[in-house]
C-alpha cells in the first residue's frame, strides 16, 4: 500500500509501485483536470506539485511519492494567493484557447511564481517550456504570468 496527500487529503493506493502518478490520480482518485497528453514526459499536459515543485505526472512513478504531498489542479484552482493570481490572470488576458493543456499550463506558472514573484520574460519561457500549447497562446501566457506576477507585487 502507497500513501501519500493529494490535495490536502490523505490516500492510499494499491497500484503497482511502478504506475504512473498520472494514472493513480486520473484513474484511481478520479482527478482528471490532470490530463495525459503525450506519456512520455515532453508536452506538460501532465504538470502536477509534488512537494511544491512542478513535475510531469507521467514520468514520476507512484511509489516515489510515497509520503509526500502531491497538488492537482483541482486542489489548487481556489487556495492561496498565488493560485488566485494566477486564475485571474489567464482570464483577464483570455488565455485559453482549446483548453487541454491549460491545467498543466497553470500547474508551472504557480510553481514559478511561488518561488519567484517577480520573473523575467527569459524566466517565465524556461519555466513554461515543457508545457506545449497546440493552439500556440504562448504570447497570452507569458502575458498572464507576468500579470499573476504584478498582482502579487501589488499585494505586497
Amino acid at each position: 500500500m502507497i500513501r501519500f496527500i493529494v490535495n490536502g487529503k490523505p490516500v492510499q493506493t494499491d497500484a503497482d509501485p511502478d504506475t504512473p502518478l498520472l494514472w493513480v490520480l486520473r484513474d484511481g482518485l478520479g482527478l482528471t483536470g490532470t490530463k495525459f497528453g503525450c506519456g512520455r514526459a515532453q508536452c506538460g499536459a501532465c504538470t502536477v506539485h509534488v512537494n511544491g515543485e512542478a513535475e510531469l505526472s507521467c514520468s514520476v512513478k507512484v511509489a516515489d511519492v510515497a509520503g509526500k504531498r502531491v497538488a492537482t489542479i483541482e486542489g489548487i484552482a481556489a487556495s492561496g494567493a498565488v493560485a488566485k493570481a494566477v486564475k485571474a490572470a489567464w482570464i483577464d488576458k483570455d488565455v485559453v484557447q482549446c483548453g487541454y493543456c491549460q491545467p498543466g499550463q497553470v500547474m508551472a506558472a504557480v510553481a514559478l511564481l511561488a518561488k519567484n514573484k517577480a520573473p523575467t520574460d527569459a524566466q517565465i519561457d524556461e519555466a513554461m517550456d515543457g508545457n506545449l500549447c497546440r493552439c500556440g497562446t504562448y504570447p497570452r501566457i507569458r502575458e498572464a504570468v507576468r500579470a499573476a506576477a504584478t498582482a502579487l507585487a501589488a499585494k505586497r
